[in-house]
């Protein structure tokens, strides 16, 4: 007679240490908090060290393990300083969650203009692409680990007014696929979560439109707009081990938009 694995357990984040870009507000600090509230020591980045340390500083006052290290995704060096600095300060990284993006453009693609779509290519592509190649070592050295991905539905269906950051998610959605095909044989797991309409600061330009709104929730099966906590539970799946045989996945929470 075989033991079952106890469930509760697996979701267990104790010991483990997480890097979170684009945590300093919406989904990536829901993010950080549901990491930490399940065990793991969380280092929450974005632009500003102020708005890092403020989100850190959250964490901590509710007894639970932060450390803010800004860096900006777009940027090589600081790319490079983020993961020199958590592995000065933690001594390695177990989970990475890729959410820091930017859409400087809200209109159809004739108006983004050359500069706009480097940028977003830079941070919402390229930079996953980077920490990722950095923190694979790391990984792969403490014997596996998690990288999440934040793509969009939009890089499932593109979507009026954000047409290059649909772009830019669809290759991330491609980026989760193939790293988790070259990584997993050392048992680094590569997911992908894809929020649709989430009532954040980022995506106000959604859901502060009234029309543009009520377009969305014609489409949204469960009649809501998502909220940051909708994602940061999905998150906290990815990043434990009862998520361990799921790898190169695409996991909408959208309300069922996407298949309205």
């Amino acid at each position: 007679m075989t033991t079952q694995q106890q469930i509760k357990p697996l979701f267990q984040l104790d010991g483990k240490i997480a890097l979170i870009t684009g945590a300093s507000k919406g989904i990536g600090e829901a993010m950080a908090r549901g990491l930490a509230e399940f065990g793991a020591s969380v280092v929450v980045s974005s632009r500003k060290q102020e708005a890092v340390d403020a989100v850190a500083d959250s964490l901590k006052a509710d007894g639970l393990e932060a450390t803010a290290i800004a860096a900006n995704m777009g940027t090589p060096e600081d790319i490079s300083s983020l993961v020199e600095k958590t592995m000065a300060c933690y001594g390695g990284i177990d989970i990475l969650i890729n959410n820091a993006a930017v859409n400087p453009v809200f209109g159809p693609v004739q108006n983004t203009d050359e500069r706009a779509f480097d940028k977003i290519l830079d941070v919402n592509l390229k930079g996953p692409f980077e920490l990722s190649k950095l923190v694979y070592p790391i990984l792969k050295a403490r014997g596996g680990g998690s990288i999440i991905h934040l793509g969009s539905i939009g890089g499932l269906k593109a979507e009026t007014g954000i047409g290059i950051y649909s772009v830019s998610k669809a290759a991330i959605i491609s980026l989760t696929q193939a790293m988790a095909q070259d990584w997993g044989a050392d048992n680094i797991r590569v997911n992908a979560i894809c929020p649709g309409l989430i009532k954040t600061k980022f995506s106000e330009a959604l859901w502060n439109n009234e029309e543009t709104f009520d377009r969305f929730l014609r489409h949204i099966p469960l009649g809501r707009a998502g909220t940051a906590e909708d994602v940061a539970g999905l998150a906290v799946f990815l990043a434990s081990d009862a998520s361990a045989y799921c790898t190169g996945s695409v996991y909408m929470v959208d309300g069922g938009y996407i298949v309205s």
